[in-house]
């Protein structure tokens, strides 16, 4: 049996009848700050959302670029997908359930994983000198 996402306590549903300010609320204090003051950028990434919700019947896989890493998810966004600049590239990510209250740049990582290989000629001062046999 699957279980049912909550996010304290309310269904992805009744989350996305509340307003910004009822929403808020059920935010921890840093993500509640950020969404009450509102950032220049981040208005107009509500304006760009707003505008491809409204055109979402026309095409439903539309990306929103943004290098705008600080919003805070909210529950109208879920379902869209958005492409997360990480420094180099956007990033695609389609937002879940999970994702709602934390912030787009959790999820498009800055700094890739490093594959060190085994240390060869040239690692170290020492292993410049090969011997003659």
């Amino acid at each position: 049996m699957a279980r049912k996402f909550t996010f304290r306590g309310k269904t992805i549903e009744e989350l996305k009848t509340l307003t910004l300010d009822e929403f808020a609320s059920l935010l921890k204090s840093r993500a509640r700050r950020a969404l009450k003051r509102a950032n220049p950028n981040y208005k107009k990434l509500l304006r760009i959302v707003k505008k491809v919700k409204d055109a979402a019947a026309a095409k439903k896989d539309k990306v929103i670029k943004t290098h705008y890493r600080n919003a805070v998810i909210l529950p109208d966004w879920v379902g869209l997908k958005f492409g997360i600049h990480n420094g180099k590239e956007f990033k695609v990510v389609q937002l879940k359930e999970e994702m709602v209250g934390k912030r787009l740049g959790e999820f498009s990582h800055t700094t890739g994983r490093v594959a060190h290989s085994g240390p060869g000629v040239g690692a170290t001062r020492g292993s410049k000198f090969i011997p003659l046999k």
